[in-house]
Parts: C-alpha cells; sequence; structure tokens
C-alpha cells in the first residue's frame, strides 16, 4: 500500500488531539482534587469554630440560598439555620461539640457532592450526661463568586449513637 502525505498528518492530528485530552482531562482531575480539597477544610475549619463557640463565624459555611432539610424538623433557610447554630454555641445551659466523618466528596464543575457522617455531643453545663447522635447526610456545595465553596443544599437525619 502506498503511503500518501494525508495519512501522516491525519495521524498526527489525532495524536495531537489524544495528547491534549489527555493533558485536559489530568487538569480537571488537578481542579477536583483542590476543590475537594477546599471544601474539606471549609468542613473542618467550621467544625472547630463550631466547637470553639464562635458564633461570628458559624454561618460562614453556608451560602445565602440555603435549604435545608434535617429529618423531622421543618426546612431550614441560611437566616434559620444561622439562628439555630448562634443559638447553640451561646447556649448558657448545654455545651455542644461536633466530630466529622467525610465519607465521599465528588466535584463536578462548580457543584460538589460530600457525603459525610456528624456525630454531635450535647453536654449539660452542670454536669450530666452526654447525648451523642450520629447525623448522616449529604451536603451540596456551590461555589460561589468569590470562588470559595459553600452549603448550597443538605438533608441529614439522626441516629442514635453510642452514649
Amino acid at each position: 500500500m502506498k503511503m500518501t502525505k494525508k495519512r501522516p498528518g491525519l495521524l498526527a492530528a489525532g495524536v495531537l488531539a489524544m495528547l491534549l485530552f489527555a493533558a485536559y482531562a489530568s487538569g480537571a482531575d488537578d481542579d477536583s482534587a483542590a476543590a475537594q480539597n477546599q471544601i474539606r477544610v471549609a468542613l473542618e475549619k467550621w467544625k472547630l469554630d463550631f466547637n470553639a463557640g464562635d458564633a461570628s463565624q458559624v454561618c460562614a459555611l453556608f451560602a445565602p440560598d440555603l435549604i435545608s432539610n434535617f429529618r423531622g424538623q421543618p426546612e431550614d433557610t441560611y437566616n434559620s439555620l444561622c439562628a439555630n447554630m448562634q443559638s447553640a454555641v451561646t447556649d448558657p445551659a448545654k455545651t455542644y461539640h461536633y466530630d466529622l466523618e467525610i465519607k465521599e466528596i465528588l466535584v463536578s464543575g462548580d457543584l460538589a457532592v460530600v457525603r459525610l457522617v456528624w456525630t454531635l455531643k450535647v453536654r449539660p453545663k452542670d454536669g450530666g450526661p452526654a447525648q451523642i447522635t450520629r447525623e448522616p447526610g449529604m451536603d451540596i456545595f456551590r461555589r460561589q463568586p468569590d470562588g470559595t465553596w459553600k452549603i448550597s443544599r443538605y438533608m441529614a437525619y439522626e441516629s442514635p449513637g453510642p452514649t
């Protein structure tokens, strides 16, 4: 078979296209890993702020368009959830402490889904026994105009934990 000049050009174009696609896919993986890290850091920071009782920071993880569903509770918005969080960290009768287990972070463009479990310990300040609950859930993060990742939607439920 006789080789014409068109075929080597097509072959070169095909190889170039594959290399460009591989570079793009590698870049997308890097972007996803960076977003996963930013989300993980934001969740850990929130946990530290909440556990420290920092009422000025407990709302920072949530987007202004937040809608949250917690089994058995009315749907929350940013304003109602924020008020509840600030009330909890300033409660004169109880201390609240969260532990975090991140199961999975999936990123696609400007959206991310996080499967996680929060474990909440509520202890009366008078020294009574703590109540411990596990709160499995799913958070949907949206990249904000300033580049930060914030929770825009979440669903969670309470399950009994060890006491």
